[in-house]
């Protein structure tokens, strides 16, 4: 987590942004996520921490961060944006469309098949994002 939070740090420096002690806050609370959370819910979990961050620092500071490369925004269907650390391996989401519940997988024959499909058609990967609107059974 401080590697993370390094990291986002200096991605703010690099980008002329003086890290407050409200934004240092706020990238701990952001390098600690495990999940998705929405500016909303980093805003609330940095005001646990007591940052005493505002709102509109929560986003200007989400923008410039994603700016840098070094988080990226995900839009899922219907939901607020919601925020990852973009130094993860690569991985795709299934979205919970009752819950809202985003979860990662990784799957190694959805890879090579998108790979030959877009071989067959011509083309290599160079980017993508495969999102999968579920509802569990029963």
């Amino acid at each position: 987590m401080e590697n993370r939070a390094t990291r986002l740090e200096q991605a703010l420096r690099d980008a002329g942004v003086r890290v407050t002690r409200q934004r240092a806050a706020l990238l701990r609370v952001i390098a600690g996520s495990e999940d998705h959370p929405d500016a909303a819910e980093l805003h609330r979990r940095a005001e646990i921490a007591g940052a005493g961050v505002s709102l509109a620092t929560v986003y200007r500071t989400l923008t410039t961060l994603q700016t840098q490369g070094v988080i990226e925004k995900l839009e899922f269907q219907g939901e607020p944006a919601r925020w990852e650390a973009a130094d993860q391996r690569h991985h795709d989401h299934m979205i919970d469309v009752d819950t809202g519940e985003v979860m990662e997988f990784i799957n190694d024959r959805i890879e090579r098949l998108q790979a030959e499909i877009a071989a067959e058609m011509g083309y290599e990967i160079v980017h993508h994002r495969l999102e999968l609107y579920v509802r569990r059974r029963g």
